[in-house]
């Protein structure tokens, strides 16, 4: 695991990336050039806030979608983890597997985090917006789930 202090900064291109995808194909950052999308990092399927966020973004797919914005959760989890959690959650986006920590490394969302006294390295919970060129045109980090989806759906429609 790795921490590193530099990410995509705004304005900045995303490189062409490939990762295990829910759905029926792989995550490939190129399918979706000319579109919007989200991609927000969550730390750890079948949790009680990245079950939230997931059922939350979910619920207001179809009002990104009308926004030509696709979503996309992103975690460490394997991809037989996320397909049990998207099942089990009936989500309407797709989950994209990171277990090595490359797509984690471009958006620099690891980072030390505490619990219950003991440091590890974990997802910080963060969320992007990729422009139809590919861009970072805004970003959130240390993310709050209530009222979150809410926020990046207004931004996304006034895009």
């Amino acid at each position: 695991m790795t921490a590193s202090n530099n990410g995509l900064q705004l304005g900045d291109t995303l490189p062409h990336v490939q990762l295990p995808m829910t759905g029926a194909s792989d995550f490939n950052s190129q399918d979706y050039a000319g579109q919007n999308m989200v991609i927000y990092f969550y730390p750890k399927d079948s949790t009680p806030g990245c079950t939230t966020e997931g059922n939350e973004f979910s619920a207001s797919i179809d009002a990104f979608n009308a926004a030509n914005c696709q979503v996309f959760g992103v975690s460490r989890d394997s991809m037989r983890r996320h397909d049990n959690f998207k099942a089990k959650q009936d989500f309407k986006i797709e989950l994209i597997s990171d277990e090595e920590e490359h797509l984690c490394g471009i958006f620099d969302v690891i980072k030390l985090k505490k619990l219950y006294g003991k440091e590890y390295l974990g997802i910080d919970r963060s969320t992007f917006i990729i422009n139809g060129q590919g861009e970072l045109v805004k970003e959130w980090r240390k993310v709050k789930v209530k009222g979150h989806v809410e926020e990046v759906l207004a931004f996304v429609k006034g895009m």
